[in-house]
Order: structure tokens, then sequence, then C-alpha cells
């Protein structure tokens, strides 16, 4: 007789509510802070802390079925399935800002550029990437980050915390334990040093080469590009964090790591996402 496995379907949770609470308050505290209401950044923070709460306590439920031998084969491939299309949403989430810099150089500048009169449009106008100057001059003169400084620096670290990674879970298949919490340890050293030398090449865009978020278009788009991927490797750090203190624990097995491979997965589009950042935002 064919056995059949149940799918493991968990009593309901209060949760989402708290989810949806600390989105709500979130929102209202950013609105009432960009409105310059006193209240703006206790409501901000309040709604951050019931986040956090709420990713605790769901996660924590989570690990505690897994561990609890609850989750079967059908239960893996939902979360396969799930994390896939999370991170879809993430590769679209990106392609919308590559998107607008694709945009701005290859279709706006070069019209810009063939327009009758352009010099009309403002002085000393130059279909070159980056645009330096500004109708009415209200963009203040900056210098670019190069390439081949901190940005390439980076790029090895998060090209090299990606084959630490993948050693690691080579150890954890091999039931290596020594050798899983070593390359996690290092995946997580690579990325924090990372994030470092980002606020470093923050702080020397900001007082040195007054390159802000507000130097027109090349501004935006290069701290929206780098401070949202920046947002991300933080998140990813801190995914890879938690995955080392359960493997210190004692939690998963080389035939049931799902976790892990979920926390890879995202790490790796995290360096994907810099490769293409690195070149098209940097160097070309």
């Amino acid at each position: 007789m064919t056995h059949i496995e149940k799918y493991f379907v968990p009593e309901p949770s209060r949760y989402p509510i708290f989810g949806s609470i600390a989105l709500l308050l979130m929102a209202t505290g950013a609105v009432f802070w960009m409105n310059k209401v006193s209240s703006g950044p206790l409501i901000l923070a309040l709604g951050f802390a019931t986040l956090v709460y709420m990713l605790f306590g769901w996660f924590g439920q989570v690990i505690r079925e897994s561990e609890g031998g609850n989750y079967g084969s059908n239960v893996d491939v939902s979360f396969r399935w799930s994390m896939g299309w999370f991170i879809f949403s993430e590769v679209m989430f990106f392609a919308g800002f590559f998107g607008a810099l694709f945009y701005v150089r290859v279709i706006a500048l070069p019209d810009l550029s063939s327009l009758d009169h352009q010099q009309f449009l403002w002085g000393n106008f130059s279909a070159q990437w980056p645009i330096k100057v500004s109708p009415g001059h209200i963009v203040d003169p900056f210098t670019p980050i190069g390439a081949w400084g901190i940005p390439a620096i980076n790029t090895l670290l998060l090209l090299t915390s990606g084959a630490t990674l993948t050693w690691a879970h080579w150890g954890l298949l091999n039931n290596n334990r020594g050798q899983l919490k070593l390359g996690l340890f290092l995946t997580i050293a690579l990325g924090l040093l990372f994030l470092s030398l980002q606020i470093m090449e923050y702080a020397h865009a900001y007082s040195d080469l007054n390159l802000r978020l507000s130097s027109g278009i090349f501004g935006s788009t290069f701290f929206m590009l780098t401070g949202f991927h920046g947002l991300h490797v933080t998140i990813g750090a801190t995914m890879l964090i938690v995955i080392l203190l359960r493997v210190m624990k004692g939690h998963f097995k080389p035939d049931h790591h799902f976790a892990f491979e979920a926390v890879a997965w995202y790490w790796h589009f995290v360096d994907v996402v810099w490769l293409f950042l690195f070149v098209v935002v940097y160097w070309l």
C-alpha cells in the first residue's frame, strides 16, 4: 500500500497581525517624520521594534517545528518555491533601478543632445555621463567615485564570501561541522568588512567629493542602487549570523538544511547584483 505523506498545517498564528501593525506604524512614523511631526521618530522606532518581535517570534516558531520533525518533503518543496519567488521579486526590485539608470544613460541623454538648440536647455550641456551640470545650476559640482579603489576591493570581498559560503556548504554536506562553522564565520566577517568599507566610501563621497543623494540624477541612481544593495548585504549578514548560531546549537543535517540553502541563495543573489552594479555604476 502506497504511503501518502501528510502536509503539515500549523495552527493559526498571531504574527501576521503584528507584521501588519509594524508596517502601519513604520509608514505612519516615516510620513510624520518627513512632515516634521515630533512623534514621527518614536512611531517609526515602535514599528521597527514590532517588526523585530514578529520576526523573532515567527521564525522561532518555524525553527521549532522544523527541528521537531514536523516538516516533510512536500513542505520542503513549498519552502523552495517560496524562496525562489522571493528572490525573483528582489530581482525585479533591482531591475527597476537598473532600468532607470539605463533609460537616463542610453535613451534620455542622447535624446537631449540631439535636440535643436539644446544649448538653451542649460548652459554647457554635454551628453556625457555623469551629468555634472543642471538647469539653473541647482546641483553643486561633484566628483564621481572611481571603480579601482574601495569598489574593486569590495568586489573581491563579496566574491570571496561566495566561495567561503560554498565551502561551508560542502562541510555541511560532508558532516564536517568544523568546516561549516569556519566557512560561515569567514563569510560573515567578509560581509561586515564590505559594509564597513562602504560606510567609509559614503563618508569620503560626502566630505571630499561633494557627491550626495541630491547631486542630480547621478547622485540619485548611485545612492539608491548602492544603498539598497548595502541594505541587502546587512540583511544577508544578519541571516548568516542566525544560521551560524543555529549551527552552534547543533541544527542542520546533511539531508535536512533548507534554511542554510535559502540564506546561501540570497547571499549569492546579493553577490551577482553587486557584479552588475560594479560594472554599470562604477566602471562604465
